[in-house]
């Protein structure tokens, strides 16, 4: 339960980065998740033809407007604002967007939760010097690639060499999601289910890391496993009300209301 004196201020601020025109719904999904996580604030920076969608189907997000209609090309001002970002769904990999993402993380303060996803690690696969931006942050860095996405980025390399040569926490999702830090630990998860293989169920688990590691309650690597876990929780509780088959990325933030994301000490 949260202390009744506090303000949405006590609870983080979080900036996703996300989403090109057609692509917006990736933006809808991972910001709705970080505020559920129980973020006290949501940021999302979008390209201009965006933000209609995004102001209509989640009014509780404050938007950043990119100075392009349908791209990332500019990367967010003032990033002492926020508390954590998350930057990568469905961005495309535009070479606009990829000097923009460059930007981003060399501007992105070392000491900050930064988690990486989907097209963020499509560019990184293809460019060293921004996977180098990444690396060895004061702060790990949070990736998170599916086993394609792995291989594009990393090949045959071993995820736990992965970790602790580039400085990173690599969340290698897969049936039995392993969570894998740079000082050797590594974390299998035991929840969710087949039915979380939809369109859009990534999105939903990088809203949920940013929404937690905005919050600073814990440190990052414990952090980033409870957003593994309950974000296998919540497509568990989705299941019980209906079919694997069934199942969309919607469902997912959803069953985030059933949930009490709970901290442990440092």
């Amino acid at each position: 339960m949260r202390n009744p004196e506090t303000t949405k201020h006590d609870y983080g601020h979080g900036l996703l980065i996300a989403g090109a025109y057609g692509r917006c719904g990736c933006a809808i999904l991972a910001a709705r998740a970080a505020l559920r996580s129980g973020c006290g604030l949501v940021s999302v920076h979008l390209p201009g033809r965006c933000v209609n969608a995004m102001q209509t189907a989640f009014p509780e997000a404050m938007v950043d407007i990119d100075t392009s209609d349908t791209l990332f090309t500019t990367p967010p001002a003032h990033p002492e604002y926020y508390s954590a970002l998350a930057i990568g769904p469905g961005l495309g990999t535009e070479a606009a967007t990829q000097e923009a993402l460059l930007a981003t993380l060399l501007a992105w303060p070392s000491d900050r939760p930064l988690i990486l996803d989907a097209d963020a690690l499509n560019i990184m696969a293809s460019r060293p010097d921004i996977l180098a931006a990444a690396s060895g942050r004061t702060l790990p860095a949070v990736v998170t690639p599916h086993e394609r996405e792995y291989h594009r980025l990393f090949g045959e390399r071993n995820a736990a060499e992965v970790a602790s040569q580039e400085g990173l926490i690599v969340v290698r999702k897969a049936h039995r999601t392993r969570i894998y830090s740079p000082d050797g630990t590594v974390t299998e998860n035991h929840t969710g289910n087949a039915g979380m293989a939809t369109a859009g169920s990534g999105d939903v688990l990088t809203g949920i890391l940013l929404g937690i590691s905005a919050q600073k309650k814990s440190n990052l690597y414990e952090s980033v496993c409870l957003g593994v876990r309950i974000h296998g929780e919540i497509g568990d509780r989705a299941v019980e009300k209906q079919s694997q088959s069934s199942l969309v990325a919607s469902d997912l933030v959803e069953n985030l209301r059933l949930v009490e994301v709970e901290f442990t000490d440092d």
